[in-house]
């Protein structure tokens, strides 16, 4: 033994060996590249790792990226849903969380944290999932985007491809089916990125102050809209519908679309036009979204930074300079503008809702609200993108009734009568009506409340409209005078013309030739 590590090399004599080794392979690598063109050493080394490389291994890796082709990528979202499930003793990392309303005395959530692995068995398969991220080299935003590695043997690639994945997207349907929770999500300009949360609003069809026959067509609407995939196939029309919510502020049109959101169970994506720089942008973050979504678009006349509302041009007869010169002015400065900072055009939005790209996704609602539907273009109204256009009006006997009902627990009261009297007096929106009753969790106190700011209301209306009155009597005085002024400045005319006549007609008389007969002189 002792001779045996006699004759073994020194370690400096090892150390000399591997620099020597290295330098050389270093010194190869080089004059590869250098000799070697870059496609063909890309083939020559496909073909070393095909022929070589993999007979020494046995495993087989599926990368799921976050997004795919033009959006994000629905196996990547499915698997997100069904790994937590497969967490288990084999399991060395889980990441654990709590939403805001959890029980604590229940165990928290699972998810898979990144470089975390999570092992599942399918079919005697062994297949192992590792979460993965990276930095994105996108020089406009930094943004870290994740993916997962699947490892399984290579001799099961095929069954993966066919049964495996198939199955993790049924699974995962089927979960999200049957959770109770929804999400809302906004647009993050800065990663150019969707960012969610959890949707809590308590609104129902209920709770809603609406006519009651409003309200069922609307549910009746929704519900078959929802059961119709057969028939849109049929009928070669994109599974979609659209919903323009129009009226006064405060008359209850987002507490509609939460109403619309709990009732069909669908995600809500919220959109600001004004933070998407261009119609490419546009294109990207909506094909992004998930199928039984909501896309919705809150004052959609109001986006500072797109030009949806009355976007074609109107003939005008206008020739002020002061106009056309800050017209060309505006030209000049909307052409040094960037196409990537133009906004959002009229012809990109409607190019998505009912274009080709509408078909890009499936099971959607299209939901638009505005304070005044005459200010949008009638493209954009018109059946096919906005199917439904829901008059969000001002408070009803019905609406006030639905309230009073809602936050007092009450059916019926002595003041009823006089205040659903005063509401069709006045109009006061449902928002104003609530925030009266929610003075007192007494409902004479509160009912009290309410009919005090409806008779101040409509005292005001009262004295609006006797002022307008007075007005219109003082506007019709001066044009009767100024109408009297004009009848005795034509009579003074006509006296006047009558008397030039009676000149006229002495002179002539006098031996001076008549008007016709000067004519004719000055023509010969």
């Amino acid at each position: 033994m002792s001779s045996f590590l006699k004759n073994l090399p020194s370690t400096s004599s090892l150390v000399a060996a591997y620099a020597t080794i290295s330098t050389f392979l270093m010194l190869l690598k080089s004059m590869f590249d250098m000799m070697v063109p870059e496609k063909a050493r890309e083939s020559i080394i496909a073909i070393v790792q095909e022929h070589i490389i993999s007979r020494f291994f046995t495993s087989f890796t599926f990368v799921i990226e976050e997004e795919w082709e033009f959006g994000d990528n629905a196996l990547f979202r499915a698997a997100m849903v069904y790994l937590p499930t497969k967490i288990g003793p084999s399991t060395q990392t889980v990441l654990l969380g709590f939403k805001e309303k959890h029980k604590f005395e229940t165990p928290p959530e699972t998810g898979v944290p990144v470089w975390g692995h999570v092992v599942d068995e399918f079919e005697n398969m062994k297949l192992k999932w590792t979460l993965k991220s990276k930095k994105s080299k996108n020089m406009l935003y930094s943004r870290e985007r994740k993916f997962f590695h699947l490892t399984c043997n290579k001799n099961h690639r095929d069954k993966v491809m066919k049964n495996y994945f198939p199955h993790v997207a049924l699974t995962a349907r089927s979960i999200l089916n049957n959770r109770k929770g929804l999400r809302i999500y906004t647009y993050d300009q800065s990663h150019c990125y969707w960012e969610s949360t959890a949707f809590k609003h308590p609104s129902t069809f209920a709770t809603l102050a609406m006519e009651p026959d409003l309200k069922k067509f609307i549910m009746e609407d929704l519900d078959m809209f929802v059961n119709r995939k057969v028939f849109f196939e049929r009928v070669g029309r994109t599974w979609k519908r659209g919903y323009l919510l129009y009226g006064p502020p405060g008359t209850g049109k987002s507490s509609l679309v939460a109403a619309i959101a709990n009732h069909v169970r669908y995600n809500i994506y919220d959109l600001q036009l004004g933070t998407v720089k261009s119609d490419f942008d546009l294109r990207r973050l909506l094909t992004s979204t998930t199928n039984r979504s909501i896309l919705l678009i809150e004052d959609i006349d109001c986006s500072s930074n797109s030009k949806v509302a009355q976007e074609r041009p109107k003939d005008s007869d206008d020739d002020d300079d002061d106009d056309d010169d800050d017209n060309a002015k505006a030209k000049v400065k909307k052409k040094s503008m960037p196409p990537s900072s133009q906004g959002v055009t009229l012809s990109g939005l409607l190019n998505f809702i009912d274009g080709l790209w509408s078909s890009c996704g499936e099971e959607r609602i299209i939901i638009f609200t505005t304070n005044f539907r005459e200010k949008l273009d009638p493209a954009l109204r018109r059946p096919g993108r906005m199917d439904v256009h829901i008059n969000m009006g001002y408070c009803t006997p019905a609406g006030f009734r639905v309230l009073v009902s809602t936050y007092l627990g009450i059916q019926e009261h002595d003041l009823f009568v006089r205040i659903e009297k005063l509401i069709q007096a006045v109009e006061i929106t449902p928002a104003e009506v609530a925030q009266q009753i929610m003075k007192s969790d007494q409902p004479e106190v509160a009912l009290e409340s309410l009919v005090e700011f409806l008779s101040a209301k409509k005292n005001e209306v009262d004295e609006a409209k006797t002022k307008k009155a007075e007005k219109d009597t003082k506007q019709e005085e001066k044009l009767s005078a100024k109408k009297n002024g004009v009848d005795e400045a034509k009579t003074k005319k006509e006296e006047k013309d009558t008397k030039q006549e009676e000149k006229l007609s002495g002179d002539q008389d006098n031996g001076q030739p008549s008007e016709s007969e000067m004519r004719s002189i000055y023509l010969t």
